[in-house]
């Protein structure tokens, strides 16, 4: 399968030079599409700066910081229009083990969505306190049992999907961020039938760079957590909640109508209107529907 690895990055300039290095080598067959939001520390500059730039590592430079779930919306619309079969979201940090991306990427060959657990057999974390562990099992316990959830990780953020998955979902049309962006994919997919299956890997922490994570993010995942279950609970659809949110920038956007060309430069001016989400797909079910 034609496929793309998706970096989301701010202030990774300690990190992207060797997360480059690192997919390129352990999946040669494999392109990369960094997208930075405009970071102070230069990290743009050592992309296009890699031996690879402009063959199979790209940059989609934004010039402002809006978050993991945007970054992520605007990396998977660069997919999409550029006929990716499948379309990989990884960190820069290296806590997603390159070495796995070839496992990853295969178990799409029988399921819609590949998740790299820690929490399924063979997975694991490395480096974490005792704490972080307790309130990241703990985390995960509370969205699968509260969305009946089917995948140990709902928190990942190692996860593949086929092309056909992330149009299915409507990935491109969420507005959760952080934490909520990751379970809220895996909610959608699991809610329409789609294939979930999770492959082990070892998540190790960052030792370059500083931590994204806030509480904040973690409140907010809970709260929408909470908001979904309602969801289900008054039957609505999961994909016709809440409207697109589009960011229009001259004559591009965030769903993909972007000009031609491997760099792309983003901006999100204020004042764009939203327009309401288009009725949802018709699911693709391999598993009886909930």
């Amino acid at each position: 399968m034609k496929t793309l690895v998706i970096i989301p990055t701010f202030d990774e300039a300690g990190n992207i030079t060797a997360i480059l290095d690192a997919v390129l080598r352990e999946a040669p067959l494999v392109d990369v599409l960094v997208v930075d939001d405009d970071s102070p520390d230069g990290t743009a500059h050592l992309v296009a700066a890699h031996p690879a730039f402009g063959k199979r590592a790209f940059l989609l430079n934004r010039h402002c910081k809006e978050g993991l779930g945007a970054a992520y919306r605007a990396g998977f619309a660069w997919a999409l229009r550029r006929d990716y079969d499948a379309i990989v979201e990884m960190d820069a940090d290296f806590s997603h083990p390159p070495e796995r991306l070839p496992a990853l990427i295969a178990a799409l060959d029988s399921a819609d969505v590949a998740v790299g657990s820690r929490y399924t057999s063979g997975g694991g974390v490395r480096d974490w306190p005792l704490l972080r562990r307790v309130v990241s099992r703990a985390g995960n316990a509370y969205v699968r049992l509260v969305l009946d959830l089917p995948v140990h990780d709902a928190t990942a953020g190692f996860k593949a999907f086929r092309r056909e998955a992330l149009q299915d979902i409507r990935a491109v049309d969420s507005h959760s961020e952080g934490h909520c962006f990751q379970i809220e994919s895996t909610w959608r997919a699991d809610r329409l039938g789609l294939k979930l299956v999770e492959v082990p890997i070892i998540f190790t922490d960052r030792t370059e760079g500083q931590s994204k994570m806030s509480g904040a993010i973690v409140r907010g995942a809970m709260l929408g957590v909470l908001g979904w279950r309602w969801v289900q609970l008054t039957g609505r659809s999961p994909i016709a909640t809440g409207v697109v949110r589009q960011r229009r920038t001259g004559n591009h956007d965030l769903l993909g109508r972007a000009p031609a060309g491997w760099l792309v430069s983003e901006a999100s001016p204020a004042g764009s209107a939203p327009e309401q989400a288009p009725p949802p797909p018709e699911p693709r079910s391999r598993r009886p529907q909930p």
